[in-house]
């Protein structure tokens, strides 16, 4: 295996993922404006996993001058280096078991920005790109930055307040962060590249992750019942997991979030 940029110093799936490639490969992370000034020669990298987001991106609607990734393709344009370039799953219109060729529905100026990203990206590299339709991601983001919040953020906040939420008829697909750093760990041992969902692949309903996300708060908390029309989505990942064989079990993710919990609710 070769050699992996990280970029994205100052975030959360950055350093997750620096933190585990460190160990098993030959791998830096540098912050995009450090790339973005030459300060790395790209030539003697096979791989680039882009971490970093604009705010704007996030936000706004589509302009290339918030498009970090478009700015990464033209810059690797005419080397071999590979980017991963990290999509959402939200790019798909919400329902059960979404192929790689569902049909796309984005609907948040982030999601249609990551489609149109997407796009770009495969005119430029062509075969040089690995794009990885994202779940959510359940992780600790407390010593990194955070730019918007996701549904483990939300919950911890209003859980140490006393309040969760009831959804009961919702169900959604989430992933560990331990997950997700070793699905890419082999994405680069194999040299994989095209078009990836990367999740757990399964319905999850949203009240058992809470359950098992609240399992060490010894606060009384008051439940509030969620209404209104709650979408709901699992994502099919049989594409990846045939390509790198490796386990990718609920039970898994329960231990993650019996973990997490445990270190949130004894601070």
């Amino acid at each position: 295996m070769d050699k992996t940029i990280i970029i994205g110093k100052r975030g959360f799936l950055g350093n997750s993922l620096y933190k585990y490639l460190r160990t098993k490969t030959n791998c830096r992370l540098i912050s995009f404006k450090d790339f973005k000034s030459y300060k790395i020669k790209v030539k003697n990298y096979s791989h680039i996993i882009n971490c970093s987001i604009d705010l704007n991106y996030i936000k706004k609607k589509y302009d290339e001058k918030f498009d970090n990734d478009l700015k990464i393709s033209r810059l690797i344009k005419g080397n071999k280096v590979k980017l991963i370039f990290l999509s959402s799953r939200k790019i798909y219109k919400s329902g059960p078991n979404l192929k790689e060729n569902s049909k796309l529905n984005p609907k948040s100026n982030y999601s249609k920005n990551k489609l149109i990203t997407e796009r770009k990206l495969s005119k430029i590299l062509k075969r040089r790109l690995v794009i990885l339709r994202v779940s959510n991601i359940i992780g600790d983001k407390s010593k990194t930055k955070n730019l918007h919040n996701t549904f483990v953020d939300t919950f911890f906040k209003n859980a140490k307040k006393g309040l969760i939420f009831n959804n009961k008829f919702q169900y959604k697909d989430f992933i560990s962060i331990e997950k997700f750093n070793e699905i890419v760990f082999f994405i680069l041992k194999k040299n994989l590249n095209g078009i990836y969902n990367v999740s757990i692949g399964r319905k999850v309903n949203t009240n058992s992750l809470i359950s098992w996300l609240n399992h060490y708060n010894k606060k009384k908390c008051r439940v509030k019942n969620v209404k209104g029309n709650q979408q709901s989505f699992y994502l099919n990942n049989n594409k990846i997991m045939k390509k790198i064989g490796i386990k990718n079990s609920i039970s898994d993710l329960k231990n993650y979030c019996l973990k997490l919990s445990k270190k949130n609710f004894s601070i």
